[in-house]
């Protein structure tokens, strides 16, 4: 971690401490077992998570907030043997103050005329309307608030940055993109984030047994045809339930043939006759 990293944090400590009226400790430098009270517990809750997650059998998540449900109700689980502990300590707390302290960090972003900033060594994609803005971005832990003056327009899953790969981490949203790939449909074979624009796992396999069966030409037509349905139709889920069946019965997906079971049934207009009343019965009652 560089100077300026631990002189950053620190500050915000310090910041935090002061809201909450607390005042921190220091260790003493070279005294390893004075770090046992923090590292100690943390060890523990790292091998009860992995408990967990093999008497789970798996570790894969449908989303986030799955997966956060899932710590939650561990740490739930531990921290009641500490609740008697903790209601004596309550007694003696201060109230909290009247605000909240900020729990995001501050940023400034131009969006490209890619529909893109990047952030944190994080690209992200952004509506193709916030072309040449300049937003004013909340960084949360997970998630990005971006306000343009002071609307909020857009929120966004925070993406991270993986040093061991040396590579900037993407965060990509299909429905930000589908109008280039609909001009240039071959795009999506060499894209750097070719797997982050498919929302669900169907999307993916519908890629892998294209790109499989036929020429890429060929595969990135229909793939970029299958996620424009899914964008036209606002039916993400529906259609990749649908997508999911035509995979699971060895069959390739034909956009034509999804989109009749997917589309919703165009209903005829009503045909409504309007009636004005006579001029002449305004004088009537006038009259009265």
């Amino acid at each position: 971690m560089n100077p300026q990293t631990v002189a950053d944090l620190t500050a915000r400590y310090e910041a935090l401490c002061a809201h909450y009226g607390m005042r921190p400790t220091r260790n003493n430098r070279g005294v390893a077992h004075e770090n046992g009270s923090i590292e100690g517990p943390h060890g523990h809750l790292k091998t009860a998570l992995a408990q967990a997650l093999l008497l789970r059998g798996s570790a894969d998540f449908d989303d986030l907030d799955d997966y956060r449900r899932f710590i939650d109700e561990r740490l739930g689980r531990q921290n009641a043997t500490h609740r008697k502990a903790i209601e004596l300590e309550q007694a003696a707390l201060n109230p909290l103050p009247p605000m909240r302290t900020a729990d995001f960090e501050p940023a400034l972003v131009t969006v490209t005329s890619s529909s893109a900033f990047v952030l944190g060594r994080v690209f992200y994609t952004v509506p193709s309307r916030l072309i040449g803005h300049r937003l004013r971005v909340r960084l949360y832990d997970g998630r990005l608030d971006c306000f343009l003056s002071s609307s909020l327009v857009l929120t966004l899953r925070r993406g991270r940055f993986s040093p061991e790969r040396g590579n900037r981490g993407h965060v990509i949203d299909y429905r930000h993109i589908i109008h280039s790939l609909r001009r240039k449909p071959r795009v999506l074979l060499n894209l750097v984030y070719r797997d982050q624009p498919f929302p669900r796992t169907a999307y993916r396999r519908a890629w892998d047994q294209l790109i499989e069966a036929g020429p890429p030409k060929t595969a990135c037509r229909v793939m970029v045809a299958l996620l424009s349905l899914a964008h036209k139709h606002a039916c993400e889920a529906k259609f990749a339930a649908a997508l999911g069946e035509v995979l699971d019965a060895g069959a390739m997906p034909d956009p034509i043939d999804l989109e009749r079971r997917i589309a919703p049934a165009i209903t005829a207009v009503p045909q409504v006759a309007v009636t004005l009343p006579p001029l002449a019965s305004y004088d009537t009652l006038y009259a009265a």
